[in-house]
């Protein structure tokens, strides 16, 4: 599920980071260029603390984010209206928004100045940074999955889950976030119940 390909044109099955010490060592390395390594950050960090697609991230506008602890969206797939929350990246929004040019429309704009950034380019981004601590597992999925994966472990709420990511079942979701029959057998076989 989510499956995207590599740089050399084989599927590859993207996850979740599920470790701290993961999600951190790809932001550092996202960090790595000089000229684009606080947008390179942010936009992970956007991605895995909002659950947003790729799509709606790099489209955001400054104003829609820049001061702001939530907002409304309307999401590009599904057409629907939902409440973005951005009290845990509010700090790096307003350090990074600082770096722009006065006037810049676009959270994430295209070195052309014509736009945004594309999904691809959002794609190369993280899949470099993922090579760089030698992963080949990772892709833009991996910040909406990330998300998803860390919000079902710090509360086990997976209908909420279902509805921040407009899925139709709850299979779809824990299968989306990497909780497999395995962990779920597993975390049941852990249960002490008398």
């Amino acid at each position: 599920m989510a499956n995207t390909k590599s740089k050399e044109g084989t599927l590859i099955d993207v996850q979740p980071l599920k470790e701290k010490k993961d999600i951190n060592n790809l932001i550092e390395a996202l960090g790595m260029t000089k000229e684009f390594g606080l947008r390179n950050q942010l936009l992970f960090k956007l991605g895995i603390t909002t659950g947003l697609r790729c799509g709606d991230l790099v489209a955001l506008n400054v104003e829609q984010v820049k001061g702001k602890s939530k907002f409304q969206i309307l999401e590009g797939k599904t057409k629907k209206e939902r409440t973005v929350i951005l009290s845990h990246v509010m700090e790096e929004i307003a350090d990074y928004t600082a770096t722009l040019p006065t006037g810049t429309v676009y959270l994430f704009p295209s070195r052309k100045g014509d736009g945004h950034i594309s999904t691809t380019q959002a794609y190369r981004i993280i899949t470099n940074a993922g090579d760089m601590i030698g992963r080949e597992d990772i892709g833009t999925h991996t910040m909406r999955k990330t998300f998803g994966y860390t919000y079902y472990q710090a509360t086990k709420d997976v209908a909420t889950l279902m509805e921040i990511f407009n899925h139709s079942s709850q299979k779809t979701t824990l299968r989306y976030i990497g909780i497999t029959e395995e962990s779920i057998e597993n975390s049941i076989k852990s249960v002490s119940f008398f």
